[in-house]
């Protein structure tokens, strides 16, 4: 018989349904089951393109003798960190404090059944005693016995776990404190020092993208640009971390996309799982590479990543699930790896020759006797070496890696989580709206707008958001992330195309935000909403992680909002946000990369470029702004017959011929009616 998470939505957990664990999900059900037994609460946290939580599924929860173990001594709670992070965060930082080591997954803990406090935990475990780790089953045994031997002393390392919990916030810089760009200089600083001259990248492996970090550099250069000692170091290493990245085994050169990290520094060897919130990211590095540098290798993987992401993540209804496993048949990236006979048995003489110089074919294997895919000689050098022209090369690459694509879909795909989460999907279609700008291809505005109709019909409800969806079914509060990250990505797309419906979403999550999830004390914002779930610990967190931090997005689109609409109670928030930070900003001012680039624009108020008239005049003045790499501009092209527009914009009033008002902080220019005069504004802008 399945157990209790048979009812979910999660992929995850429904792939843990037909255990002989009695597995629950985390919910009343399981912690008053909990109480009244006086059992430990057993909690595994997982997701699922995890090879690891695979393993240990295999290895333990799908055995018997370990599920009888498990279900006479515990109360066996599993947990999906996609869908809840909240839970994820406190007891990964639990763990950590308990054990002194890092976390990761799966997540293994164990908690009181009264109160749900962690007092002992881990990550993977194996069956047997290996790697210096203790064998699962004995585990259990023994934490079983020391809590019931122990409860006294258990109680009291909990009181001191939660004092330490109590310190992790800092208080926030008072009024007094001058908010600096000492921060963004120490993170210049801190990323040249870590930084693979060969390789691109920061520190060694395992190897991540880090796309925060990428925008960071980019935005330094840019902010010095027009100055005598433009930081062309910062553009160096924004644009060699991208060249590898794209050429390397991380990008999928088939079928477009990137896996999560590199478990080598030379980019070479991915850990196969494909996650939509990275390549969302991506795509937007990528794409405003592109701009920056007119380098076609930057936009061919741009348009190789979009391509993927509509291809194999978006669902009929238009939004995007979650990611793709790293695993298939059992094996992590067969999928994936090839031999050159499978090649050669797919492509013609000429066409192995050529595709086998370029991914490294013709070399050594690189992958457990295997061939993955890595960019090796460049395109030019092949084209130079066998006497023929660069677009016939290319021409040729791209007809095998077709034929290949064709072979490859015959095999057995890694499975797909199908759920659809709010905040991955912001990333993606803000991805999506600046490639569309970036490359001129409409076609993907169309599937940022597609993405964005299915989270409001699906997700928003009654004024609030909710985390998660499968089949049409959506339930859990949403998070910060959620509101921050959404807010932002329709920002972003209000840039590509106006609608006026969305620039009011814009100011309902704005406002939602700030009532529910605001810290009106000490200023930032919580992680949970004020009616959340009551938990261990409330965590308000200013640092990035594998997605950008919710904070620092919040106080980025609060202030871009803010002056766009003539907000001051969204300023102020920001600006409270900023100071509620400082402290860790200014300590490790390299982890709180978007938090930095919300300072940098507290610091130099954004450049709002409001283009008013017909919709087929304005357009050519976009897509001339839209070819300029400015990260502190936003442009908005209204066309002249948008009605209920605010207060703010409907003084920005069209003419008989195409306007535009450039408005920096809250200090607007007069109308300028020709592209020129505008262009030589925000050049002399630039340069000022």
């Amino acid at each position: 018989m399945p157990n209790a998470l048979v009812r979910e939505t999660s992929p995850y957990l429904l792939q843990h349904a037909d255990n002989p664990v009695d597995w629950y999900p985390w919910g009343e059900e399981a912690l008053a089951l909990a109480r009244a037994s006086g059992k430990p609460i057993l909690l595994s946290i997982g997701y699922s393109a995890c090879h690891w939580c695979h393993v240990m599924a295999h290895e333990s929860f799908e055995d018997p003798a370990t599920a009888r173990v498990m279900n006479e001594l515990f109360v066996n709670v599993k947990v999906d960190r996609e869908e809840r992070p909240d839970l994820d965060r406190i007891y990964q930082i639990a763990q950590q404090m308990l054990t002194q080591r890092s976390g990761g997954w799966p997540l293994t803990m164990f908690l009181a059944h009264d109160d749900q406090r962690p007092f002992f935990g881990g990550t993977y475990f194996p069956p047997q005693a290996r790697f210096g780790m203790p064998a699962f089953r004995d585990v259990l045994t023994r934490v079983a016995a020391y809590y019931r031997e122990h409860r006294d002393d258990l109680h009291r390392q909990n009181d001191a776990l939660m004092e330490a919990f109590a310190t992790l916030e800092s208080p926030p810089a008072d009024a007094a404190v001058a908010l600096t760009d000492a921060p963004l200089v120490a993170c210049r600083e801190q990323l040249e020092r870590s930084f693979d001259r060969a390789h691109g990248g920061f520190g060694g492996a395992p190897k991540f993208p880090h796309p925060t970090t990428l925008e960071r550099l980019m935005r330094d250069w840019h902010a010095t640009a027009a100055t005598p000692e433009p930081d062309l170091h910062a553009l160096f290493m924004a644009t060699l971390t991208l060249t590898r990245m794209a050429e390397g085994g991380l990008f999928d050169h088939l079928a477009g996309g990137f896996s999560r990290y590199s478990v080598d520094a030379e980019w070479m060897i991915p850990h196969f799982e494909k996650m939509l919130y990275d390549n969302g990211a991506l795509l937007a590095n990528y794409a405003t590479a592109a701009i920056a540098t007119g380098e076609p290798l930057f936009a061919r993987t741009a348009a190789g990543t979009a391509a993927w992401m509509l291809d194999d993540l978006q669902s009929p209804d238009g939004g995007f699930y979650s990611s793709r496993d790293a695993d298939s048949e059992g094996h992590e990236g067969r999928y994936y790896v090839w031999t050159p006979n499978e090649a050669q048995a797919a492509l013609d003489d000429r066409e192995f020759a050529v595709f086998a110089a370029r991914f490294g074919l013709d070399r050594a294997p690189n992958f457990e006797g295997a061939w993955h895919l890595h960019a090796y000689r460049s395109v030019e050098d092949i084209a130079a070496g066998r006497g023929e022209a660069v677009d016939t090369v290319q021409a040729t690459i791209d007809t095998a890696r077709r034929k290949l694509l064709a072979v490859r879909g015959r095999r057995v795909p890694p499975a797909r989580d199908e759920k659809i989460l709010t905040g991955w999907n912001a990333l993606a279609i803000r991805g999506l709206a600046i490639a569309a700008r970036a490359l001129e291809q409409p076609s993907l505005a169309d599937a940022a707008t597609r993405a964005l109709d299915a989270v409001r019909r699906t997700l928003w409800r009654d004024g609030r958001l909710l985390a998660t969806s499968r089949d049409g079914r959506a339930h859990l509060n949403a998070y910060l992330d959620d509101y921050a990250l959404l807010a932002d990505a329709t920002l972003e797309l209000l840039q590509t195309r106006w609608r006026t419906e969305d620039l009011a979403f814009v100011r309902d999550l704005l406002e939602a935000l700030l009532a529910h999830f605001e810290d009106r004390a000490a200023g930032g914002f919580w992680f949970t909403s004020h009616d959340h779930e009551t938990l261990i610990h409330r965590s308000k967190s200013f640092s990035d992680d594998a997605t950008p931090n919710g904070n620092g997005i919040a106080a980025i689109v609060l202030q871009r909002a803010g002056y766009l609409l003539g907000e001051p109670r969204w300023l102020l928030a920001a600006e409270r946000t900023l100071r509620a930070g400082w402290s860790g900003v200014s300590r490790q001012p390299q982890a709180h990369t978007s938090m930095l680039t919300a300072l940098e624009e507290f610091l130099h108020a954004p450049e709002i470029v409001i283009l008013r008239g017909a919709a087929t005049d304005i357009a050519p003045w976009q897509r001339e702004l839209a070819r300029l790499y400015a990260p502190r501009r936003l442009v908005f092209a209204i066309p002249a017959g948008v009605a209920d527009l605010p207060a703010a914009l409907a003084g920005k009033a069209p003419r008989n011929r195409p306007v535009a008002y450039v408005c920096r902080g809250a200090t607007c220019s007069a109308p300028l009616e020709d592209l020129s005069a505008l262009l030589r504004n925000l050049r002399l802008a630039l340069a000022s």
